[in-house]
């Protein structure tokens, strides 16, 4: 039987907070997280995390939530009312109530981020991009995971992340676009890097995640995701496709590299450094692609924040750094004008009329 959706309308999201600052609001959110913290004073309050379409929010209760908890976990949906405020410098709500909603009064469009750009129009051009291969042993290779049917759906709609960049529904499409457009745009300055090579392994580096990310009510890593993650999903989806279409076995072995080593360092997360010019290249993209995103997530969240052009940005943990929106700042109008400097004989002028009379000075000349 469908789900019936009542008529609850929700006419508060997160990005409006700087419009309700010391307001009090009653709307419903996921709950992405919650945990209990000890207060100085004894006892425990509840700080929380609350999640729609537009952003996420902190959210700190300070008494009477226990009942209120009961029935909920994180991920679910929540109706609270609560006072929207600022703590150093971020908005959170204070919340006075807060109960588990049931799906059928919330509609779940209003809670989970989408691209802004058509999925087919890209999922299209991902293929165009496929098909023009000169290599016929990549381009079957490609196509091997774009017409698998469960790899495709789940491709159009995966975030490319839970938090950090193209964290959307859709994300993980849109990433991989702009970044095979950034490729195909870059390789013809590298003589070194073969350009269906490269483009394979901007197609498919990510592919893991289609299994390491769920998307429902909000984003998380699913139990594949956190024990074993993207690279070694992507690795072991590799070799049963490249089993599948007897791919040779120096393409195999270049594609994985790829794979094994996008994210660059041991550090981050690679089994391998990047040691063929494509996987160089690919690791060196990637980062500058998801680096951009997480720059205009962070423009996003300042302005609504009420920050002003001449302002940072928060503190961005990925990158180790606050960020400037200089485009921003230089639209914002002519800085003010300073006064003009005088000419040396209209200083010398200037000078001479701020000097005390003396008798000389009272003397008539001729």
């Amino acid at each position: 039987m469908a789900a019936v959706f009542l008529s609850y309308m929700k006419d508060f999201f997160i990005a409006d907070a700087a419009r309700h600052e010391n307001s009090v609001v009653t709307s419903y959110f996921v709950l992405s997280s919650m945990q209990l913290r000890d207060r100085r004073q004894g006892g425990q309050f509840l700080s929380a995390t609350l999640t729609d379409k537009t952003g996420s929010m902190p959210a700190v209760m300070w008494e009477d939530f226990a009942d209120s908890l009961a029935p909920c976990f994180e991920g679910c949906y929540v109706k609270v009312q609560g006072q929207i405020s600022r703590y150093q410098s971020k908005f959170q709500m204070q919340l006075m109530k807060l109960r588990f909603a049931a799906e059928t009064e919330i509609d779940p469009a209003d809670y989970l981020p989408v691209t802004q750009y058509d999925v087919d129009a890209m999922w299209a051009e991902l293929r165009g991009y496929a098909d023009s291969f000169a290599n016929a042993d990549l381009k079957r290779l490609v196509f091997a995971f774009l017409d698998d049917p469960e790899i495709a759906q789940a491709y159009r709609v995966a975030p490319a992340a839970k938090m950090l960049h193209h964290a959307w529904i859709g994300g993980l499409l849109e990433h991989v676009v702009t970044l095979v457009r950034v490729c195909v745009a870059t390789a013809p300055f590298y003589p070194e890097v073969n350009a269906d090579l490269l483009v394979t392994g901007a197609i498919l580096h990510d592919i893991g995640k289609v299994r390491e990310l769920y998307w429902k009510s909000s984003f998380g890593y699913t139990l594949e995701g956190q024990l074993i993650g993207h690279i070694s999903i992507a690795q072991g989806m590799l070799l049963e496709k490249a089993r599948a279409i007897a791919l040779p076995e120096k393409l195999r072995i270049l594609v994985e590299h790829m794979i094994l080593s996008h994210h660059g360092k041991y550090e981050f997360g690679s089994p391998k450094l990047p040691m063929t010019p494509e996987a160089l290249l690919l690791n060196t993209l990637d980062d500058l692609e998801a680096k951009m995103q997480t720059l205009r997530n962070a423009f996003a969240a300042a302005q609504a924040q009420g920050k002003g052009t001449g302002d940072t940005t928060e503190y961005i943990r990925s990158m180790e750094r606050p960020l400037f929106n200089s485009q921003a700042w230089l639209a914002d109008g002519p800085e003010p004008e300073a006064p003009s400097e005088p000419a040396p004989q209209e200083e010398a002028a200037a000078e001479q009329e701020s000097l005390p009379m003396t008798d000389a000075d009272s003397i008539p000349i001729g």
